[in-house]
């Protein structure tokens, strides 16, 4: 029989606000120091009331307008009930039957191109919990290992979103994920880093027989600290569930770990239901009333997202997909881009009608997403920390457009830039880079070669293989230290080797 995969997703997300969920505590998950960032109210002291973080709330609700859903305006928290070591209160305050966010979609592209609509369920506000730390070695007289809590996490605000099950692939459930991390961060709600594990991503998984509209038996993995995580696991589970189901086997509702070592699932416990929990309204927070003003305010907060930065680069610019998808990814070395192409629409400008925009701002994003990415990879650097300014990449990106400079000297210009900040045109001077374009200078450089190619030269003026050709143009570049211009010299080959050009 043939199954097919049915996933729903939930991510927590750790918002960036200065203090906690419902008290003034620091919010800094990454403290070193255990229990330092606490007060009675997060420690759930008896007597202690909670009062809900404004900031929190209007992080949610900028997410909830980026995924295009509906923020009623009648919101509620309630107590979620379970006991845990590192749940101080014996319960957590989360939000159920009234959540912030309603409904609501993300759309990304599937690896086959195919625009892939993901629906929202809910988006709704809640506090995290502490940190469990597991000493591996007995430290008691009785011979038994011990369990540390440190509470700075818990009462951190955490947004936790729920997908309908509409995903079909483990490799969706990862692109979903990069993808609702993308408006996580543009939104400013959060970093999102789920190597700091302010990002978790958790599936629900379940197969059915092709055809069928019910659903199966969901099984709910959790600890998965990356997405190329998510992919392997959801790969695994569904495998796991269709060999079981194949031998006469039942799949049961639990939920299950990812070992990354071993790249296997593992059973944790049975997964339990919402009437487990108990749920009910808050007693200690009033409703939440998110009237039109007040939401208009958070809307006025809403900056571009990458779904129209994608559409903005290609139209505007012209970058293909690939490209566009670096700077989409780094909106900061998107805003370096964009402060180079405003640099070169004055040399554009000054030079009129002689340089085509579209090839100048392409020969720029190619530069950026090879030559420097790959500068800032060998460093590490940040693009704040970059000595290149937007200006001087400009006018090195001229001086390569108007074949002043080859390109093998342009990355050495572009290296010392990286390094020293310095100005391109100062730095080729120095270093003696200036193209060498003048026919009557690079003739004998080339009748030179030609001589001391002849095998190579009598191949190429024969036809027999003409491809050859680059072998002398590599030899004059390189006679030449990469000042010879390559048009100029495969010119002069074909000249000076009587080869009609075409």
């Amino acid at each position: 029989m043939d199954y097919e995969a049915v996933i729903g997703i939930e991510c927590h997300v750790e918002l960036k606000t200065r203090t906690k969920m419902f008290c003034d505590s620091l919010n800094d998950p990454d403290e070193k120091h255990p229990n330092v960032n606490v007060c009675p109210i997060c420690l759930g002291h008896p007597g202690t009331l909670p009062t809900i973080n404004k900031a929190a709330v209007e992080k949610v609700i900028l997410v909830g307008l980026a995924l295009h859903a509906e923020i009623p305006e009648y919101s509620q928290f309630d107590r979620k009930n379970y006991f845990y070591p590192d749940l101080p209160k014996g319960y957590q305050i989360s939000q159920y039957e009234h959540p912030l966010v309603k409904g609501g979609y993300l759309e990304f592209k599937s690896a086959d191109g195919a625009v892939r609509h993901i629906r929202i369920t809910r988006v709704h506000l809640e506090e995290d919990t502490g940190r469990l730390m597991h000493q591996g070695s007995p430290s008691t007289s009785s011979g038994r290992p011990t369990s540390l809590v440190d509470f700075n996490r818990a009462g951190i605000p955490l947004m936790e979103l729920v997908t309908e099950p509409d995903v079909r692939s483990a490799e969706e459930a990862r692109r979903f994920g990069e993808e609702l991390q993308l408006i996580i961060r543009y939104t400013g709600a959060s970093d999102a880093d789920m190597e700091k594990g302010q990002m978790r991503v958790e599936a629900n998984v379940s197969i059915r027989p092709k055809g069928s509209k019910e659903l199966g038996t969901k099984v709910e993995l959790k600890n998965i600290n990356s997405f190329r995580f998510v992919e392997k696991a959801v790969l695994y589970e569904i495998a796991r569930q269709t060999k079981l189901l194949e031998e006469g086997g039942k799949v049961i509702q639990e939920t299950r770990g990812w070992d990354s070592v071993r790249e296997v699932t593992f059973s944790q416990r049975i997964k339990e239901g919402a009437t487990d929990y108990r749920y009910f309204p808050e007693p200690d927070l009033p409703p939440l009333l998110v009237d039109q003003k007040w939401l208009a305010s958070i809307r006025a907060k809403l900056t571009e997202l990458p779904w129209q930065k994608r559409v903005r680069f290609a139209s505007e610019y012209g970058l293909d997909d690939a490209t566009s998808e670096v700077f989409i990814r780094e909106p900061k070395l998107a805003e370096f881009f964009e402060e180079v192409v405003s640099e070169l629409e004055e040399w554009i400008a000054s030079m009129g009608d002689r340089v085509i925009k579209s090839k100048a701002i392409k020969l720029a994003s190619n530069y950026i997403t090879s030559d420097l990415q790959k500068l800032r990879n060998e460093t590490g650097a940040l693009v704040d920390e970059m000595n290149i300014t937007a200006e001087n990449f400009a006018e090195l990106m001229a001086l390569v457009y108007e074949n002043k400079i080859s390109s093998a000297a342009a990355k050495q210009v572009l290296g010392e830039m990286f390094k020293t900040g310095g100005d391109p045109a100062q730095i080729i001077e120095t270093k003696n880079l200036t193209q060498e374009s003048g026919e009557s200078a690079l003739q004998n450089t080339v009748l030179e070669l030609i001589d001391a190619h002849k095998d190579i030269a009598e191949q190429v003026r024969s036809g027999k293989n003409p491809n050859a050709i680059q072998a002398l143009i590599g030899a004059g570049m390189k006679k030449t230290q990469g000042k010879a211009n390559p048009a100029v010299l495969r010119r002069l080959f074909e000249e000076n080797l009587n080869l009609k050009r075409i």
